[in-house]
């Protein structure tokens, strides 16, 4: 099939203006074609455990009153985050797999790689909103509640959700604007944006720096305030009296630490491997991209359910009520 569809591209390629292309072509992973219905297995999995999970936070927090506190207000800004993120990869995905429709409208490729890149940073704005908010509770306990009002965490939401929609705007912008005369047809299981930006015929190099500005903004400043945030933190943990209250002001933020490492770590690994991994096969970059995105969905519900102990103990009250 992909043998097929580069021939096609090539024998049309002289005669096609792909400037404004209708439709662009998912391959998928390119090499694996014949383990998609198997690697899908998995991705069903990850995402049904995203989609459940995380509503069942947004569920336990919209019940319970005593979590409604900034902490987990923050809590269901990741989740929704979370929903938006998988939701507008994988149904796409999972179609390419079971059905071999690999069919893109032009606008909505751009569509899912705006939803997809704005929420990405989103996603770490958040995170560097958590890291504040403990940063506060344990830090500055007395001001705690007095900065971080109702009114200042809707305003955090709001910026961090303003920054992402005004990072990757031009990407939209731009890559509607390019000639795409040579395919269009695109190696990967969603639209990336550099995976777009190889099919331009056009001056991509202003692009190409503005990516890399955007990625150091928000990759690489916002893991260095969250680390700053925690330093503290870390410093004011282990100048406690008892170990005992060590532990417990240890364990409010131990599940966000787990959070910001299954987030960062992969995503970090994945621009290594891009970087320095020039003989890594595609399929390997792929695979590797598709940790990062959708291992935090997975992984955030689980962990805020099993480490959060407000969250544990109103899940169990859930589950026991009904089993009454």
């Amino acid at each position: 099939i992909v043998g097929d569809l580069h021939l096609y591209s090539m024998s049309n390629s002289n005669t096609t203006d792909f400037t404004n292309p209708s439709t662009f072509i998912l391959l998928g992973i390119p090499g694996l074609e014949a383990a998609h219905i198997w690697i899908s297995i998995p991705f069903c999995i990850m995402y049904a455990i995203a989609i459940l999970g995380n509503f069942t936070i947004l569920f336990i927090v919209k019940r319970e009153p005593s979590l409604h506190v900034p902490m987990y207000y923050f809590l269901c800004m990741l989740a929704v985050t979370d929903l938006v993120v998988s939701t507008s990869i994988l149904p796409k995905t999972l179609s390419i797999f079971w059905f071999n429709s690999m069919e893109i409208d032009f606008s909505a490729c751009l569509t899912q790689m705006y939803f997809l890149h704005c929420f990405l940073v989103t996603e770490s704005g958040i995170f560097m909103a958590m890291a504040f908010d403990r940063y506060m509770a344990i830090c500055d306990p007395l001001r705690h509640s007095i900065i971080l009002t109702n009114s200042m965490v809707a305003k955090i939401g709001v910026a961090v959700v303003l920054r992402g929609s005004i990072l990757v705007l031009p990407y939209i912008l731009v890559a509607r604007q390019w000639p795409y005369c040579r395919t269009n047809i695109i190696s990967h299981f969603y639209c990336q944006h550099m995976a777009m930006v190889k099919l331009a015929c056009a001056e991509i190099h202003v692009s190409n720096y503005y990516s890399l500005s955007v990625v150091f903004c928000v990759f690489g400043l916002d893991p260095c305030f969250i680390a700053v945030s925690y330093t503290q933190i870390l410093r004011v943990i282990f100048s406690l009296p008892t170990k005992d209250a060590r532990l417990k002001t240890f364990g409010t933020c131990g599940s966000h630490l787990c959070a910001i490492l299954a987030f960062y770590i992969p995503c970090l690994f994945s621009a290594l491997t891009h970087q320095f991994g020039k003989n890594i096969g595609q399929h390997f970059h792929i695979l590797i991209a598709s940790i990062y995105l959708l291992m935090p969905p997975t992984l955030n519900p689980i962990i805020y359910g099993v480490r959060t102990k407000q969250v544990r103990d109103r899940l169990l009250r859930l589950f026991t009520h009904k089993g009454t």
